[in-house]
């Protein structure tokens, strides 16, 4: 089974059924209104879906912004360090060397602020 990260728009009004056979799945709402059955979300919501079953996602009027994701569970444990995410310890220090040294690219539009690691 493969992964997939999507975005994309659901009319106003309109449905997009996430089938259970994509694995793993996760909604997170950008704008708009949506609804996963009765539960509602709102703007900048993340939802994770329980295996087993379809689901289907409803927008509200106004339409909704989506990103999808999921698909096959990731192997093995992830660790987690500000904004870096790896299976393995020693890469994010390389991470962390590497943004404390500027060796990361600038973000477009905004090349002047860098923000330093926390404490």
């Amino acid at each position: 089974m493969n992964r997939f990260c999507l975005e994309g728009h659901i009319d106003a009004g309109g449905s997009l059924t996430l089938p259970a056979n994509l694995g793993e799945r996760c909604i997170y709402l950008v704008g708009g209104g949506l609804a996963i059955a009765e539960r509602a979300l709102e703007p900048t919501d993340m939802a994770v879906l329980e295996d087993g079953s379809d689901v289907v996602l409803s927008a509200g009027p106004e339409g909704a912004d989506v990103m999808l994701g999921g698909g096959a569970p990731l192997e093995g444990p992830r660790h987690l360090n500000w904004n870096f995410v790896s299976s393995s310890r020693e890469r994010i220090e390389e991470a962390r060397t590497d943004w404390q040294e500027g060796r990361f690219a600038k973000v477009p539009g905004d090349e002047e602020e860098f923000i330093p690691l926390p404490g």
